[in-house]
């Protein structure tokens, strides 16, 4: 399985099977997912796209692999709470600022967990905490915050 990031709209993964079909799943930001069944003969060339629901990606993904995890969407709970990964870009306003000048928990309700940089990981960082390119923030909140605060971090 190869995984490939898509900005601003979520990460594809391309599955091809022992029988060598194809398949790709991308994972919206939004939650729901679009599974593609490529046709044998041209591999670039789609033959079917399921579009899922939030819901009905959590059944198929129960009915195939409970322990399922994303790369970027973490954890669900059934509270209606989402934890997910992002990345501050090189060329982001919020390059070298701190991130209490983000607002984001006043703005978007989410609380920033994290803040991986490099190989180091800063739990619970503060207000003051200087934000550089390359830093990948841990959020957590509801779907609707989480999307904001991904607007927010996309500035540039």
């Amino acid at each position: 399985m190869s995984t490939t990031p898509l900005p601003g709209i979520g990460v594809r993964y391309d599955l091809t099977t022992r029988a060598h079909h194809h398949l790709s799943v991308v994972a919206h930001r939004d939650g729901t997912r679009t599974v593609n069944v490529y046709h044998g003969d041209d591999p670039d060339a789609c033959a079917q796209a399921v579009h899922l629901t939030g819901a009905e990606t959590a059944a198929v993904i129960d009915a195939l692999m409970p322990a399922h995890h994303s790369p970027n969407l973490l954890h669900t709970t059934d509270l209606g709470l989402v934890a997910e990964r992002m990345e501050v870009s090189a060329h982001s306003h919020w390059n070298g600022r701190v991130l209490g000048d983000t607002r984001l928990r006043t703005e978007t309700g989410v609380s920033v967990v994290a803040v991986l940089r490099r190989a180091e990981a800063i739990p619970s960082p503060t207000p003051d905490f200087r934000l550089a390119g390359g830093d990948t923030i841990i959020v957590i909140g509801t779907r609707e915050g989480v999307d904001a605060a991904a607007s927010i971090l996309g500035r540039e």
